[in-house]
């Protein structure tokens, strides 16, 4: 593969160098990663707004983005978004249908759509979503939606990827002390209650008052203005409350910018995501057939009694943590 046509043609906006670029990123064999590490380099930074979206299954995150994202083009600007799909604990395999879900904004010319599947990645975003998103933002897109996979309480990696972070509700789907409970909420800044039309409208309200007072009992944070976490009513089937969201959104991203605290966060971010990259690369060294090997035979030792706090200090202090620096650093040699 040219990285020098591809890079190229990736900042002059081609989607397909685009989606080319993504799939090289995302490959798991050597010489890809040698050549994505190569790619990424070679790009200049154009900062977007990264927005990170979650909520549980059926709470309309994709109809929401679909809704949200054509408003956006609307005004001018170029949406990326990039979907994490579930895949599967017994085959592995994703459906990878979020295209199929939001079909106007797939037609959308100022619109780009990448489904990635989670594979056996915690956390609610692909193992390769951080690079992705730069990717898409050397290609010129200004705004870039990230929508996790919506598994619940845990999806608090996202937060590491993005600028604002948004958690869409249902109607009715939970009470005051719910709202109050730690982890994705209090990572969380708009709460969207979505759903809001029709007969589902009074449930909204009531659900929007529930989480508003949640709030009020959360300890404020000192990256946000004082009226922020903030709850929100929107309806993605008749564009209600849209509007609104994105003027919050700007605000926020305003404050943060002003305050100093949009630099911090985002160098913070790139500590995380290189911390990130070392302890994956050494737990990949534990794949090599020698390594792989030890373990083997320790764990047979442990099915047969052994107690497994033993086993694996045998494992640690026999020198495997020289081993795994020194294939750490042939690793990096070998990317450089």
């Amino acid at each position: 593969m040219d990285i020098a046509q591809l890079s190229h043609d990736l900042t002059q906006g081609d989607r397909r160098a685009l989606a080319r670029a993504i799939t090289l990123v995302e490959s798991a064999r050597p010489d890809h990663r040698a050549q994505a590490l190569e790619l990424l380099t070679a790009l200049p930074p154009r900062p977007a707004l990264r927005i990170g979206l979650t909520g549980t299954p059926g709470v309309g995150k994709s109809s929401f983005i679909e809704a949200f994202g054509l408003m956006l083009t609307g005004l001018g600007h170029k949406v990326a978004v990039l979907a994490v799909d579930p895949s599967s604990a017994r085959t592995g395999g994703s459906i990878l249908g979020d295209k199929t879900r939001m079909e106007r904004l797939s037609r959308e010319p100022r619109a780009f759509i990448r489904p990635s599947p989670a594979r056996a990645e915690l956390g609610g975003v692909a193992r390769r979503t951080r690079e992705a998103v730069t990717l898409c933002e050397a290609a010129g897109f200004d705004v870039v939606l990230i929508e996790t996979v919506g598994v619940g309480q845990s999806e608090t990696v996202v937060a590491a990827l993005c600028d604002v972070f948004l958690l869409l509700l249902a109607p009715a789907g939970g009470d005051e002390l719910q709202g109050v409970k730690r982890g994705i909420m209090e990572m969380a800044d708009l709460l969207l209650v979505n759903k809001a039309d029709g007969d589902l409208l009074p449930q909204a309200q009531r659900t929007l008052a529930d989480y508003a007072g949640a709030l009020r009992l959360m300890r404020p944070r000192p990256q946000d203005p004082e009226d922020f976490p903030a709850a929100l009513t929107v309806s993605a089937t008749e564009g209600r409350g849209l509007t609104e969201a994105w003027e919050a959104i700007g605000r926020l991203t305003h404050w943060r910018k002003e305050q100093g605290h949009f630099d911090r966060t985002r160098a913070d971010q790139a500590r995380h995501w290189f911390a990130q990259e070392v302890r994956e690369g050494l737990l990949s060294v534990l794949l090599r057939p020698d390594v792989a090997e030890r373990m083997a035979a320790l764990a047979d030792q442990v099915a047969r009694g052994r107690p497994p706090e033993a086993a694996a200090a045998d494992l640690l202090n026999g020198g495997l943590l020289a081993k795994l620096s020194r294939s750490a650093l042939d690793l990096a040699s070998d990317s450089a």
